[in-house]
């Protein structure tokens, strides 16, 4: 035990010394509560990501020299390289969680990085109403849609808060007694599940594929996934559609038939046929997120119909006229 105890006290003091070490300007901008992400830019201008009100130049500058001493530090700090045949420092903070991306000339101009800090509060549907984000009915089918077990991608570009949806949705799910076994590459997702199992990859030992295979070995009922974005979308979708129900991603693309066709595109990395039939018969709802900042906003909750006899995926939006949007053509 006191041995445990010790290794933990170092931990932590490494982390507060590595917070110390990154400057009162980044140190100040990462303890305000309102701060998503910290961006250094080569010309060293400081940006800040707010969750109410988007980016935004803080007017704060930082030299070339303090910004390389930071990615340095954090590259030492995590036991990596970087040099100018290695220029990238691509690391999550210890104890406190923030990932931080981190590059060196000569793929940069002069040092830059960002650092985004992990979700310090999970939203509930509920709150997104209350916002105006979405609407009460648009709620009430998430909610549906969870307890009935549906396969959920949620979808949008970057900084419009897919990951903070899908916290509010794994909320949903730890009303449930399921188990449930999440797979991301940093810490993100957030979900009070009692039965939880939450695992990351790590670069050289295990990919998202490896986990996702790893997963099954796990009896899980539900198995929720950081962000689809390679080849393991096929081993994923094979899973939710096999046995294991229930599972909520995200993906980007901008419209609920553009979600359906990058998952075509990130399958293709693992086959050349795509299996649409199983996107269409796995995935039931698409939930597509816009905006930044004030203007975030569900933009469209799609259900997945099916096919079409010409082999075209079928959408419908959650509230609408009961016909059906019939959507063809190239991938988004």
């Amino acid at each position: 035990m006191a041995g445990i105890n010790h290794k933990q006290a170092t931990v932590d003091r490494g982390a507060r010394m590595l917070r110390t070490a990154l400057g009162p300007a980044i140190s100040t901008l990462l303890q305000d509560p309102s701060v998503v992400e910290v961006m250094l830019n080569p010309d060293g201008r400081i940006w800040v990501d707010r969750l109410s009100e988007g980016l935004a130049d803080t007017g704060e500058m930082l030299s070339a020299a303090d910004g390389e001493r930071i990615v340095r530090l954090v590259a030492h700090h995590v036991g990596v390289e970087v040099h100018a045949r290695s220029p990238r420092v691509s690391a999550e903070l210890p104890e406190t969680g923030e990932r931080f991306e981190g590059l060196l000339p000569p793929v940069v101009a002069a040092p830059a990085f960002a650092i985004r800090k992990p979700a310090v509060a999970v939203f509930t549907l509920d709150d997104y109403v209350a916002a105006g984000i979405m609407s009460a009915d648009h709620a009430a089918t998430l909610r549906e849609a969870v307890a009935s077990r549906a396969n959920i991608l949620v979808a949008g570009g970057t900084s419009t808060g897919k990951t903070t949806l899908t916290n509010a949705l794994l909320a949903e799910v730890a009303k449930t007694q399921d188990r449930v076994v999440i797979i991301e590459d940093t810490r993100e997702l957030q979900c009070a599940a009692p039965n939880l199992v939450a695992m990351r990859t790590k670069d050289g030992v295990a990919t998202l594929s490896d986990l996702v295979r790893s997963s099954l070995r796990l009896r899980p009922d539900r198995i929720p996934i950081g962000e689809v974005r390679g080849a393991e979308a096929l081993d994923l979708l094979k899973a939710w559609g096999t046995g294991h129900p229930g599972g909520i991603g995200t993906i980007h693309a901008g419209s609920g038939i553009g979600a359906l066709r990058r998952l075509e595109q990130l399958i293709q990395e693992a086959v050349v046929t795509v299996p649409r039939a199983m996107i269409a018969e796995t995935i039931d709802l698409v939930a597509v997120l816009a905006g930044r900042g004030t203007n975030r906003r569900l933009a469209e909750l799609a259900c997945v119909e099916g096919l079409g006899a010409d082999g075209d995926y079928r959408i419908s939006p959650a509230f609408s006229e009961p016909d059906t949007t019939h959507v063809s053509g190239e991938p988004a």
